[in-house]
């Protein structure tokens, strides 16, 4: 949006900018470059002095970002994430984005549930800056201190002995699978076990999600995703999520390695498992001398009200894969794990470059602080109450086209009989963000943690307009 000619130096609702966030200067319009002054210097000596021109400038500025991002990205950047949304975001702060037009969005996506603070937190913003003016990487050949720290954190708060770090939810499914497989060999070497042959096989389930990256795609079922990239690894078998006896008959003694399951699938459309699901499944997985793996990868750290999300459950996993809130927007992933599966690696089975850097794990480190604050998850309670409450009243019996509400914490999702594109695009004109998931019908509503009752009550009153309209 841009002003007009004759627009007030008074900014306009649902607009904001760095500088007059910063200089709270109410005669100061927005702009797109770092602040006014920087736009007064770019224009000719004779322009200077006019008002008129520099609204101007600034409209025809931020037109010019905003063409010439998506122009460079169109050019240069490969085309995997397909059209983008015609929106190019400058800053943000707290739950809400501002784009380079200078209009704001209230943002329930959260970087696909990756931003659990928001945007700008000032304890993380903190903890990196200082912790990049001290040093950022060394690689593991040497130690660093904030490695260890969160490590001890994730474990003390969790089942985990031991933790491995790496750089994304993919790449921990990915060192999942090999932990698993190096483990099944350990068993069959043993002579007391009762597992005679190394299990190299693999179990999901459908509607999963656990990476793009080859040995995490072979586990995930959606033949999109897989199709394109054949052959997949050999020995994965599908059973039906939610389905003991499917289960059953893929989990198999001397063959499984791992059973790998989502507590709350997000990916696949928001589904959430049934306590008994889960705990058959660590029954099957004992019978049969394989490992359970639970992906939390979007679920974990808060999403669902508690820390991860198979405390939920009553059920313990010999491995979980964390990733997308852990360091709150910068890349990280972690695998967690019992010291029965630790004791099965040795030095140099796995590895990393960048993985457990000082600065990424500071950030993680700050995210702990924050997430273990009182009160923080008894917030994720409340709001997810409020907003699976909110909708189903606006919703479920009201609008035609919505089949259900459903959810777990601040991990929801409304399902559709038609697709949600639509509804999606709507509540981005609104000034809203939300996703998609499962088969494209899926509204998927990720917000930071740290959404408010007031923010969580408008996202609700822009839902129920976009589906309306379907």
């Amino acid at each position: 949006m841009a002003h007009s000619l004759y627009t007030s130096f008074v900014p306009q609702a649902g607009f904001c900018s760095a500088s007059n966030r910063q200089n709270k200067d109410a005669s100061t319009p927005n702009v797109s470059l770092n602040s006014k002054s920087e736009l007064i210097r770019a224009l000719p000596k004779s322009r200077k002095q006019s008002p008129v021109v520099l609204i101007q400038a600034t409209a025809h500025a931020s037109n010019s970002i905003t063409e010439s991002t998506i122009e460079a990205d169109n050019k240069y950047l490969l085309q995997n994430y397909g059209p983008r949304t015609p929106v190019v975001f400058s800053h943000g702060e707290g739950c809400t984005l501002y784009d380079t037009e200078g209009k704001s969005y209230l943002d329930f996506a959260a970087g696909i549930a990756v931003n659990v603070l928001g945007h700008s937190d000032p304890v993380w913003t903190a903890a990196v800056q200082e912790q990049a003016a001290k040093l950022a990487h060394v690689s593991n050949l040497y130690h660093t201190i904030p490695g260890p720290q969160l490590a001890k954190r994730l474990a003390e708060a969790s089942f985990a002995d031991r933790v491995f770090f790496c750089n994304s939810g993919t790449e921990a499914n990915e060192a999942a699978i090999k932990f698993a497989r190096r483990y099944s060999a350990m068993r069959a070497e043993e002579s007391s076990s009762p597992v005679s042959e190394a299990g190299t096989e693999l179990v999901a389930f459908s509607r999963c999600f656990h990476g793009r990256t080859l040995g995490a795609l072979s586990i995930t079922s959606n033949p999109k995703y897989r199709e394109p990239f054949a052959p997949m690894l050999s020995g994965v078998t599908f059973a039906e999520y939610g389905d003991l006896d499917s289960a059953a008959q893929a989990i198999q003694k001397g063959k499984t390695a791992a059973v790998f399951v989502e507590p709350v699938q997000g990916e696949g459309g928001i589904h959430v498992a049934q306590v008994a699901f889960l705990q058959g499944l660590r029954a099957l997985c004992d019978e049969a001398g394989c490992l359970l793996v639970f992906d939390e990868v979007q679920c974990g750290l808060g999403r669902t009200g508690k820390l991860f999300a198979y405390q939920h459950f009553g059920v313990t996993p010999d491995i979980m894969t964390l990733a997308k809130p852990l360091a709150a927007g910068l890349p990280i992933g972690a695998v967690l794990m019992t010291e029965a599966v630790a004791s099965a690696i040795r030095p140099g089975d796995h590895g990393s470059t960048f993985a457990g850097g000082p600065l990424i794990m500071q950030a993680g480190l700050a995210v702990m602080d924050r997430v273990e604050e009182e009160g923080f998850l008894e917030n994720c309670c409340k709001r997810g109450q409020q907003l699976v409450n909110g909708l189903k009243g606006e919703l479920e019996g009201e609008c035609p086209h919505v089949v259900e509400v459903r959810g777990l914490g601040l991990m929801v999702g409304i399902e559709l009989d038609c697709p949600a594109g639509p509804a999606v695009a709507a509540c981005r004109d609104m000034g809203l963000l939300v996703l998609t998931a499962g088969g494209g019908n899926i509204m998927r509503l990720v917000p930071p943690l740290v959404v408010s009752e007031a923010e969580v009550d408008a996202a609700i009153s822009i839902i129920e307009k976009a589906v309306a309209a379907l």
